[in-house]
């Protein structure tokens, strides 16, 4: 009886298709994909193949950046239903009020928005990068930062810039909570732990490192220490076992998941090719101006997200 993946393996070949996993994704969907990784990274991997068609085992947002990138790919999203809290927290509507009221500001949004909200903005953003861009902005520059606080209050930190922060926030995220990582560094002292900047500021207080789920990632495989607590989603363990089989790993907060990341399933990929379900596009104009916002960001230096 054939798998169901082998099925998406042949299919795969046949519709001369990349599959991509973002590090939250479900544990069999990250080890079926070509590509795991940050949504950014994985949409720039994906315009640099030769593929077709574009599966994209992330949330709508991921989808709608690697159509920026590659407008002449199909891109598919397994689950229509993968939503983003946070990037619902801001609008198009909303950003262009904001503007209005900040004649002269400069806008950079977190590439954890929707491509409308993107295309209303001069810079993009990953996680890894946003200090880096930040820092390339004239000193007397307003800025306009959204949709993440936590993200911006990080940045803010770094820099000593003063911006305008959207209240938008990552759910997930915030379960995390200072006396969660209190509580793992009295069971596991040598523990180093790590922090994604959505988390809250009290909680990356506490870190040693804040970093994007990339960064961890590379940091993880060259530090000395053993053992690690990881404050993100519960998804990116799958890749940081797999990839550090003698290091080990403890979650700051065991229901640390993300729902829409967990939509995508194998079943969900095989329909997606069979039926090449379910495409997303941008409008060309739009597609266009968050290009530029997107441009800019890489311009500024190699991306990390």
């Amino acid at each position: 009886m054939t798998s169901i993946a082998d099925k998406i393996k042949k299919l795969k070949i046949e519709r001369n298709a990349v599959i991509l996993a973002h590090n939250y994704q479900l544990d069999e969907v990250q080890d079926i994909a070509d590509f795991t990784g940050d949504s950014l990274e994985l949409s720039q991997r994906a315009a640099k193949t030769t593929a077709d068609v574009i599966v994209f085992c992330g949330v709508h947002f991921m989808a709608e950046t690697a159509a920026i990138l590659s407008p002449k790919k199909v891109v598919l999203l397994p689950d229509k239903n993968a939503g983003c809290p946070m990037a619902d927290m801001i609008t198009a509507d909303a950003l262009r009020d904001l503007k209005a009221k900040h004649p002269g500001a400069l806008v950079v949004c977190y590439v954890n928005s929707s491509a409308e909200v993107k295309s209303e903005s001069d810079y993009c953003c990953t996680s890894g990068n946003a200090v880096e861009v930040v820092r390339a902005l004239a000193p007397d520059t307003e800025i306009i930062f959204v949709p993440d606080k936590h993200l911006g209050q990080f940045v803010i930190d770094q820099t000593l810039r003063p911006m305008l922060l959207w209240p938008g926030f990552c759910p997930t995220h915030a379960r995390i909570t200072e006396s969660d990582i209190d509580r793992l560094k009295q069971m596991h002292p040598q523990a180093e732990v790590l922090v994604h900047p959505e988390c809250t500021e009290p909680v990356k207080a506490m870190a040693h490192r804040i970093l994007s789920t990339g960064g961890m990632c590379r940091h993880v495989q060259s530090a000395s220490a053993k053992e690690f607590i990881i404050g993100t989603e519960l998804g990116i363990l799958h890749r940081l076992k797999k990839e550090n089989p003698e290091k080990t790993f403890f979650p700051a907060r065991e229901n640390a998941l993300c729902p829409n990341m967990k939509r995508i399933t194998l079943e969900a990929i095989l329909w997606s090719l069979e039926d090449m379900q379910f495409q997303i596009r941008v409008p060309d104009d739009i597609r266009q101006k968050a290009k530029l916002a997107l441009d800019r960001m890489i311009n500024i230096q190699p991306t990390r997200s």
